[in-house]
C-alpha cells in the first residue's frame, strides 16, 4: 500500500512510460510527414476527437467507479475480520470457565488466540497467492500444521481447527451451549468475510470491457493530430501526448483497484492490517493473563484462619 502523500512523478509516468513513448512517437512522425513529406490537406473537423473523447470519459468514469467499489468492498471487509477477530478472543477469554487457574486453560486461551493470528495472514497471504503455510510457523503447534498441510484451503482448515476446540470445550463443560453458539456464530462471520475475499479475488472484471476501452482510446489518439496540426503545428506534439496520458493513468489506475489483491503498491493492506489484529489480540491476552496472576496470588495470600472449637475471645 501506498503510505507517502507525496507519490514522486517517476512512480506515476513510470506507470505509463511504454504507452507515453508510443503516442509521442506518433505524433513526431505526424507531424513529419505532414510537414516535409505530405504536403496535402489532412486536417478533419475537431468535432469528430471531442466526440470520442467524451465517449472514452463516460465509459473511463464507468470503469473507475466499479473498479473503486471493488476497492472499497475488500476494505470493509478486512474492517470486519478486525473487529470480528477481537469479538473472537474476547469470547473465549471471557467464556471458557477457569476456576482453578489451570495451566491447561491458560494453553487453551493463548494457543486459541495464535490460531487466529495465524488465520489473518494466512487468508492474507492465500488471497496474493503467496504461501499460506510460511505464516504459521511459530504460531501453531506440529500436530495442527500437519493437520492444515493436508487441506487446500488453509484459513478454512484454521476455522475447522477453532471448531474442534470449540467442541472440546463443550464436551468438557468448560463452556455451555449458548455460548458455543456465540462464538460459533462470530466464526461463522469469519467465514463469511474470507468468502467475500475470495469473491472479489475470483470475479475477473470483464476484459471485453477493457478492450473497448483501449481501442476507442487508441482511434481517438490516431484522430486527435488531425484535428490540432492546423492549428498548433509543432506544439500539438506535448499537447496530444499531455492528453493522451491523462487518459491512460485513469486506465491505469482503474485497472490497479479493480484487483485490491494483487500484491501491488495501491491494493488492501493485508499484512498491515493483520499486524494490527496481532497487536490487538496479544495485548488482550497478556491483560487478561495479567488479571487473573493478580487474582491468584491475592488467593494464595488471603489463606482462611483456622480457629479451634472451643476457644474463647475476650473482649
Amino acid at each position: 500500500m501506498l503510505l507517502k502523500k507525496r507519490i514522486p512523478m517517476k512512480y506515476v509516468l513510470g506507470k505509463i512510460k511504454v504507452e507515453i513513448a508510443l503516442v509521442l512517437a506518433y505524433t513526431i512522425l505526424f507531424e513529419i510527414f505532414h510537414h516535409y513529406f505530405i504536403n496535402l490537406p489532412v486536417d478533419i473537423p475537431i468535432a469528430i476527437p471531442t466526440m470520442i473523447g467524451t465517449i472514452i470519459s463516460l465509459l473511463l468514469a464507468f470503469k473507475s467507479n466499479q473498479a473503486y467499489d471493488r476497492w472499497w468492498e475488500a476494505r470493509i471487509v478486512w474492517g470486519a475480520i478486525v473487529n470480528d477477530s477481537r469479538t473472537l478472543i474476547r469470547q473465549v477469554l471471557t467464556f471458557y470457565k477457569d476456576p482453578d487457574f489451570s495451566v491447561k486453560a491458560s494453553e487453551f486461551k493463548e494457543n486459541f488466540a495464535k490460531r487466529q493470528i495465524a488465520w489473518c495472514y494466512s487468508l492474507g497471504q492465500a488471497l496474493r497467492n503467496k504461501d499460506a503455510i510460511k505464516p504459521l510457523e511459530g504460531l501453531v503447534s506440529e500436530e495442527e500444521l500437519r493437520y492444515i498441510k493436508n487441506h487446500q484451503n488453509i484459513p478454512n482448515a484454521i476455522l475447522m481447527l477453532h471448531a474442534r476446540d470449540l467442541r472440546n470445550a463443550k464436551n468438557e463443560k468448560r463452556i455451555n451451549m449458548y455460548q458455543q453458539v456465540e462464538i460459533d456464530n462470530t466464526l461463522s462471520r469469519l467465514c463469511d468475510e474470507m468468502g467475500k475475499c475470495e469473491r472479489i479475488k475470483n470475479t475477473i472484471f470483464p476484459t471485453t470491457y477493457s478492450m473497448y476501452i483501449r481501442l476507442t482510446l487508441c482511434l481517438f489518439i490516431f484522430l486527435l493530430p488531425f484535428g490540432l496540426t492546423s492549428v498548433l503545428s509543432w506544439f500539438a506534439i506535448p499537447l496530444i501526448t499531455a492528453i493522451s496520458g491523462a487518459f491512460f493513468l485513469i486506465e491505469r489506475m482503474a485497472i490497479h483497484l479493480q484487483d485490491p489483491f494483487e500484491n501491488r503498491p495501491s491494493d488492501t493492506p493485508v499484512t498491515t492490517i493483520a499486524n494490527t489484529i496481532e497487536r490487538n489480540i496479544k495485548q488482550m491476552l497478556n491483560e487478561y493473563q495479567s488479571e487473573f496472576d493478580i487474582i491468584k496470588e491475592f488467593d494464595l495470600k488471603d489463606e482462611p484462619v483456622k480457629v479451634e472449637k472451643d476457644a474463647y475471645f475476650v473482649l
